[in-house]
């Protein structure tokens, strides 16, 4: 069966919207995770000046620690929210997603 409802068994309604909405909001939360990495990895890494048309390597280097600490810190944050949501009885994060 496909993620959006339409598999070996047609459901009457067609596509099922409940996991479209899913599907959308956890886009929306990858988009959002996105674009907070990079306005801060650029804030903390590059020149405002563009001296070359390239990264040199301490903006290369910086930006991957300051990805690695990013996806490092969203991962910690994520478990102590599912913690927190487990011990409070509503489960997991919503959607299933956690990075």
């Amino acid at each position: 069966m496909s993620f959006l409802g339409r598999g070996s068994q047609p459901s009457a309604g067609g596509v099922n919207q409940e996991r479209v909405d899913m599907a959308t909001q956890e886009l929306d939360m990858i988009t959002d995770i996105f674009n907070r990495l990079v306005t801060s990895c650029h804030a903390k890494c590059i020149s405002p000046r563009y001296a070359e048309g390239d990264l040199n390597k301490g903006e290369s280097v910086c930006i991957d620690r300051c990805v690695a600490k990013f996806f490092e810190v969203n991962k910690k944050v994520g478990e102590k929210m599912q913690n927190v949501g487990a011990a409070a009885g509503g489960g997991g994060a919503p959607g299933g997603f956690s990075l």
